[in-house]
């Protein structure tokens, strides 16, 4: 198990390695810079592109990148005066992590508890609505959820607030937009993967002692069929947690996909390979704590591990 653990441990440094240099040199690729502008007078500009030290050769900008990196800087913001990119991330992800985070758990308890009940009742019509719900939430992309829900539930009927995150109301509909995908295709792996474990015979064995079927499949079942959900929790996490762009200002949410969206826009850098660092950072991460959790579910990755 350490072994496995130190392998993926050192694939994640070699990958944001690969990244931080790929993202480096496309950033060098893109014509002009930061400071480009025909109200700019020329001596500003090049005082400017001294002060950020991008009239230095690219290999000596790349090396000191590389430096800063290493020690966890990730530069300054051109665009953002007295602010550095760090600063710039710890204050804005607060908000899209609260808001991520409750979706995530909402995505889990929903999916799984809708999965279940339709393979229970599998071809009833309990089981057609819940196929229905998931094709639906699959289908429908999150933006249009957000823009639904707000202006029918926030702005027409006057139930939930229209914007912004001042109250426990407040993250109910963007929750719903971020978690509805989610949810459908969460509900669709417990399902198959529960049809497939309860033809099983040690299912068959535990209906033959007079077990009762919710007990059958809380306790023999699910630990089995949830193992494909713990496999798609990792990237399902850090792409909810990092936050969806459009639903963040659908909602104006001061989180840090409008920071991202901005410096793209703004050409400021820094702060577009720190934010993209930073998504890598938390997706890759979250995938090795999904490998991590899969390998203590499942017997058999242990095995695995421990021979290789």
């Amino acid at each position: 198990m350490i072994r496995f653990i130190g392998r993926r441990f050192l694939n994640i440094l070699l990958s944001l390695f690969v990244l931080a240099t790929l993202t480096f040199f496309l950033m060098q690729a893109v014509p002009g810079d930061p400071f480009l502008d025909e109200k700019t007078p020329k001596a500003a500009r090049e005082a400017m592109l001294a002060v950020y030290g991008l009239d230095q050769p690219v290999w000596k900008q790349y090396g000191i990148y590389l430096g800063n990196l290493i020690q966890g800087n990730l530069g300054i913001s051109y665009k953002t005066p007295g602010q550095t990119v760090n600063q710039i991330i710890s204050q804005s992800f607060i908000y899209s992590a609260k808001l991520g985070g409750i979706a995530v758990v909402v995505s889990v308890i929903v999916g799984v508890a809708l999965g279940m009940i339709s393979a229970m009742y599998n071809r009833k019509l309990i089981d057609k609505l819940a196929v229905v719900i998931s094709i639906l939430g699959i289908s429908i992309p999150n933006f249009v959820v957000a823009s639904v829900t707000q202006y029918y539930i926030a702005a027409e009927w006057r139930l939930l607030p229209v914007s912004g995150l001042n109250g426990p109301l407040s993250y109910v509909l963007p929750t719903l937009a971020l978690s509805a995908l989610p949810i459908a295709f969460i509900a669709r792996l417990t399902r198959s993967s529960m049809l497939e474990v309860l033809t099983a015979d040690y299912i068959r064995t535990a209906k033959a002692k007079g077990l009762s079927p919710i007990r059958i499949t809380l306790r023999h079942g699910l630990r089995n069929a949830i193992l494909p959900v713990v496999t798609y929790l990792g990237p399902m996490s850090a792409n909810i947690i990092t936050g969806s762009v459009v639903v963040e200002k659908i909602y104006n949410v001061p989180g840090l996909g409008q920071f991202f969206t901005n410096s793209v826009t703004n050409r400021d850098y820094p702060l577009i390979m720190g934010i993209t660092l930073f998504y890598a950072i938390i997706l890759m991460f979250a995938r090795f704590l999904a490998d991590v959790g899969y390998a203590m579910v499942d017997p058999r990755m242990k095995k695995s591990t421990k021979g290789g």
